[in-house]
């Protein structure tokens, strides 16, 4: 299935979703009344026994209609709440709801240091920012992905995981969940989570009354008075209690309908991003074979077992509500030469097709051209190439990404992971290479950053003037998990430097911009755009011609190949680009991207085809081009994996 598909597929479960939830409190609304019913029917008459008659006595339509309004307006507020909060945190709240800690990015563990690694890696060969990894300390062997977006995504994993999986299962687990961001699980799970949340609510209510009236019995005992009152607490703590039961029974039908078959393509995705089908395949069997398998304690775990990598809660008499496939089926999906034992010596054979080992081998930081190199370009294969590896990145991906970060200075990758060095680094992204403009820079950046940032600057931009373009948008990357640790405070002080570093010249380069705006989208600096989705792309004509105007000038700058790169461009599009001359102010760039990312999925493969035939016009495809195509791809929630050297 390939990214928009997958996309698309993810916001029609949304729709099934909405239709099951429906389904879900009417049958709740029908539990508890006849709950009620019956309540009222024993407060009434406490010796009578429960009929038919006395129970339709009991039954009324105000009855009806007050429970209905009640069970909708709790499970409604209920589950707003729980989207506001979700909102405001992303995936971190679900992390730290676990018990999750976030692993720091200086980390000296070895097993951290790994795991960190695999995720850094996995991230560049998606195209997507790096998330920031939380360590859950659970001896079970699981791991998950929560978020809205590649924004506030983080990647969660057990101790367990960690301590007993080797780097090629983890690899495997990693990509699994990186299947869930990319394919638009992740969402629609963190959107499950806030839908189920009031249905859980009149459960958790319910044992909150009988808790405070086992409390409250037992002061009855001893003062023999107000009997009757207890009892009736008693007994709307129960019903409250079966309606919870309900309730949850309900909200695990839900899950296990829209979760279960996500998690076999998520298996199958992680087997395509590594062409390894033992790494994922080992990581089931050693659940399999675990003594707690993935199993997670934590009081939350239950609300969230939608999102984990195995079946992390028990379960009960039936399977039919289990939020994963039998471990069995899994295994087999992958590893059909399972022998059905879970031995961790067993290995599958070898996958044979395009991306083989041979393959990985072959790829190395040559994928990586510099920037003044005529012999290794990429064209328009590039380009092409890396839209349909959307939300499927290969070994060549992983490869590439491996030989970026170790052609990164190692110097620079260890401040990327201290909170003072890591804004140095972005603030010395801007820096000019004309002496003068670098000048005027650093005297504005002097004035107002912190002393010890602008010392990290000064230790740090000489070596970030000298990377390879190549590497900017990784660098970014990398950076990320660092700069979200930033307070609110430190956050908008970290904007307000990176303006006046821009402005200091006052001019805008195309890269300013970029990088501009490509940190104040995933740290949460900018306005939210809350319009609605935009069904057609022919209304959002005068954006589209703002962004493929600035592409096209990202190039060259001869009119006639510009006009030629737009003329490319006009055939993926169902309207005519009407003025090519016009020069865009870039400064308009952000607010048109702002509204193109609220098309639907199936939407924008037009724009991004529309901006490949842009920058491959003329057969070869330069650093800038590569590195703003990319960007805004992501910014319009479509992360592309980086352009390789094709042939």
């Amino acid at each position: 299935m390939d990214f928009f598909t997958a996309q698309d597929h993810a916001r029609r479960k949304t729709g099934q979703l909405v239709v099951l939830l429906i389904a879900a409190v009417i049958a709740l609304i029908a539990v508890t009344t006849v709950v009620i019913a019956i309540v009222i029917h024993f407060m009434r008459d406490d010796r009578g026994s429960v009929t038919a008659d006395s129970l339709l006595a009991a039954l009324s339509p105000e009855l009806v209609a007050v429970v209905a309004l009640g069970v909708v307006a709790f499970v409604s507020i209920g589950g707003l709440f729980k989207r506001s909060q979700l909102r405001r945190g992303g995936g971190k709240v679900v992390a730290e709801a676990l018990g999750g800690r976030e692993i720091n990015p200086n980390t000296e563990n070895a097993n951290e240091r790994r795991i960190l690694n695999v995720v850094e890696e996995m991230a560049i060969a998606s195209g997507m920012p790096v998330p920031s990894v939380y360590l859950l300390q659970e001896t079970g062997i699981n791991a998950f992905a929560a978020g809205f977006d590649t924004s506030d995504a983080v990647i969660g994993i057990t101790q367990g995981a960690i301590n007993h999986l080797s780097r090629e299962e983890l690899q495997g687990v990693v990509a699994h969940e990186f299947s869930h961001i990319l394919h638009g699980d992740m969402r629609l799970n963190m959107r499950l989570i806030s839908v189920l949340h009031g249905v859980l609510l009149i459960g958790l209510l319910g044992y909150i009354l009988l808790r405070s009236t086992t409390s409250r019995g037992r002061s009855v005992r001893r003062n023999n008075q107000n009997n009757k009152g207890a009892v009736v607490v008693l007994a709307l703590g129960v019903a409250l209690a079966v309606i919870g039961y309900a309730g949850t029974f309900f909200g695990n039908w839900i899950k296990a309908a829209v979760s279960r078959q996500r998690e076999y393509l998520a298996d199958a995705s992680a087997v395509q991003y590594t062409r390894n089908p033992n790494g994922i395949g080992q990581a089931l069997i050693k659940i399999g074979s675990h003594t707690q398998g993935a199993r997670i304690e934590a009081s939350q775990a239950s609300e969230y077992s939608h999102l984990f990598f195995g079946q992390g809660m028990k379960l009960g008499f039936t399977r039919l509500l289990a939020t994963h496939p039998p471990i069995r089926q899994r295994i087999k999906r992958v590893m059909p030469h399972w022998n059905g034992e879970f031995n961790a010596s067993f290995s599958a054979p070898a996958v044979s097709d395009v991306a083989n080992a041979g393959d990985q081998s072959a790829v190395g930081f040559a994928d990586i051209p510099s920037a003044h190199s005529s012999a290794a370009t990429m064209t328009g294969a590039s380009a092409q190439a890396a839209i349909a590896s959307m939300g499927q990145p290969g070994p060549r991906h992983l490869a590439n990404a491996k030989a970026t970060l170790d052609a990164l200075p190692a110097r620079i990758r260890r401040a990327t992971q201290d909170p003072y060095a890591v804004r140095a680094l972005m603030y010395a992204l801007l820096l000019s290479q004309d002496i003068e403009v670098r000048k005027q820079q650093l005297a504005s950046l002097q004035q107002v950053a912190l002393p010890d940032v602008y010392r990290e600057v000064m230790s740090h931009a000489g070596e970030v003037l000298m990377l390879r373009d190549q590497l900017r948008l990784p660098l970014m990357e990398l950076a990320l998990p660092a700069l979200k640790n930033l307070s609110v405070d430190q956050a908008t002080h970290f904007r307000q430097c990176m303006v006046e570093l821009i402005n200091a010249d006052s001019k805008v380069s195309l890269f300013e911009w970029t990088l501009y705006h490509w940190l104040v989208h995933h740290l949460g600096l900018g306005k939210k755009d809350s319009g609605a989705a935009v069904r057609k792309l022919s209304d959002l004509q005068p954006e589209c011609q703002m962004l493929l105007n600035v592409l096209a000038r990202a190039g060259q700058s001869d009119p006639d190949k510009v006009n030629a790169a737009l003329d490319a461009a006009e055939k993926e599009l169902p309207f005519a680009l009407s003025v090519k001359s016009e020069v865009p102010d870039i400064k308009s760039l952000g607010p048109a991207v702002s509204r193109l990312r609220r098309l639907r999925p199936q939407q924008k493969p037009a724009v991004l085809q529309a901006m490949a035939r842009c920058i491959e016009h003329s057969e070869q495809i330069k650093p800038a081009e590569a590195e703003l195509f990319r960007v805004i791809a992501d910014m319009l929630e479509c992360p592309m994996p980086p352009l390789l050297i094709e042939g």
